[in-house]
């Protein structure tokens, strides 16, 4: 996502179901159109963030050939005229798959529960100002 490669973001989660704020989204075509309808992006091709994740926590079942992973996120972004600052944090909680020897996300959730300003990364946000 920071990279603004929203296409391997698709192919990253192609066989899950993203779940965030709005309608709950599945496969690879209509995560990729979510995330390039909903970032803002700047001339260098990215949205000038950094997602940093931490307090990672995986469960690996291997009866079932699944896993679980919960973490934080924090959203920082900077721009020419705007300085170094988180604008959000909250979790991620993931489900994956292992598929002929390869895991997969077949779920993320994302709970933002902290908003700063977001007028910068969301089109949405961008539009109320």
């Amino acid at each position: 996502m920071d990279d603004g490669d929203f296409a391997g973001l698709g192919l990253l989660l192609a066989d899950a179901t993203f779940v965030g704020s709005g309608t709950p989204v599945s496969g690879r075509e209509a995560i990729e159109k979510m995330f390039q309808d909903t970032l803002i992006v700047y001339a260098d091709g990215t949205p000038r963030t950094q997602h940093v994740t931490s307090n990672i926590a995986i469960e690996v079942d291997e009866q079932t050939s699944t896993a679980v992973a919960r973490s934080y996120v924090t959203v920082l972004q900077a721009l020419p005229d705007l300085p170094l600052q988180p604008v959000a944090a909250g979790r991620y909680r993931d489900r994956f798959e292992r598929r002929g020897g390869q895991w997969r996300f077949i779920e993320r959730q994302v709970d933002i529960r902290l908003v700063g300003d977001v007028s910068r990364h969301l089109q949405q946000a961008a539009a109320r100002r």
